[in-house]
């Protein structure tokens, strides 16, 4: 089981926050489908993944996404996610 703590930063304020709880064990390869399903909950655009990302959730258990990583526009400056524990 694992936790994934994503927040909506704008102005150095979260603008929104949510917390995705799962049964299973964290798998990087999921990271995708995990990423997806927190845009989709949180009613914002899902980022594009890049390698570094995933590393960087993996080896510090934080990802943070700048407005350039999004495709579509956005009402926020980055939006991060981080592992709340277990």
């Amino acid at each position: 089981m694992f936790k994934i703590w994503a927040k909506t930063i704008l102005n150095h304020k979260i603008t929104r926050s949510y917390l995705y709880h799962s049964a299973d064990k964290f798998n990087a390869d999921e990271f995708l489908y995990y990423l997806t399903d927190i845009c989709h909950e949180m009613d914002i655009p899902t980022p594009v993944i890049l390698k570094s990302h995933v590393r960087n959730y993996s080896l510090f258990n934080i990802a943070k996404f700048r407005k350039q990583d999004f495709v579509e526009s956005t009402d926020f400056d980055s939006f991060v996610i981080e592992n709340a524990g277990e």
